[in-house]
């Protein structure tokens, strides 16, 4: 079977771990070649070797994208590595969990700047390449979060919300160019952040898992398999939508 990305390039953000790295991964098994967008130096050089040693073409690019100079760099890196960019994957986000009382604007200003304009930057200095060949793929990282609100997340669940509302107004703004736009609402993952939440809160999980039909934690393939349609020709009827893949836990 035809690797379904096959000759493209895609730009992973926060792909050096849990979401990111699965959607990396992936996106190399069929055929991609992924630029590993991370801050973190060493899980991003750990998943490009990752990647690399699988026989597959990997580029790490160490970035904050809540900094314009970052992102820029970023875009051009992967120019003069592969040539081009078809997909962009808006996962790299943060999560400061304290309440309304407790949160600094320090506190804010960092959990936006990564999640929601951290996306737009990486639209805003990739769309043009995209343009330039009337056609890409953009999904966007939201959460469960931006639907039914977390507790003590006011600045993560107001980020992600921003995402869905972003993802629906460049799907319109995009669609015409032959670039898709899209979204996807993981609910609980077993990812570094979600463990690292849980040892803040008892039960977390536990409790989570009771609330979700499905009755398990989701793993960060499952999303990976989510982002893998939307960054395919498969998805080219859909625009401006945001998949929840979420084991049912906000239809209940």
């Amino acid at each position: 079977m035809k690797p379904k990305l096959e000759n493209k390039t895609a730009i992973v953000t926060g792909a050096g771990s849990g979401i990111g790295r699965a959607i990396a991964r992936r996106f190399a098994e069929e055929g991609a070649c992924v630029v590993i967008a991370e801050i973190k130096s060493d899980t991003g050089k750990s998943a490009e070797e990752e990647i690399r040693k699988a026989g597959h073409k990997a580029l790490f690019v160490e970035t904050d994208v809540s900094v314009s100079k970052d992102v820029i760099n970023m875009v051009e890196k992967t120019i003069q590595e592969f040539g081009k960019v078809d997909i962009l994957v808006n996962n790299a986000g943060i999560l400061v969990k304290k309440s309304i009382l407790d949160m600094a604007e320090e506190d804010w200003d960092r959990v936006l700047d990564t999640n929601l304009k951290g996306a737009f930057l990486c639209i805003r200095h990739t769309v043009g390449h995209m343009m330039k060949q009337k056609k890409g793929k953009i999904v966007n990282i939201s959460s469960m979060g931006a639907k039914i609100g977390l507790h003590n997340d006011c600045g993560y669940c107001a980020s992600k919300g921003g995402i869905i509302s972003l993802t629906t107004s460049l799907g319109i703004d995009l669609a015409p160019l032959g670039i898709n736009v899209n979204a996807i609402g993981p609910g609980i993952i077993d990812t570094p952040m979600v463990n690292d939440v849980a040892t803040q809160g008892k039960d977390f999980i536990k409790n989570g898992i009771e609330k979700t039909p499905r009755g398990v934690i989701g793993k960060p393939d499952d999303i990976a398999a989510a982002a893998l349609f939307l960054a395919s020709d498969e998805s080219d009827f859909v625009v401006g939508q945001t998949f929840f893949v979420d084991g049912g836990f906000i239809s209940v």
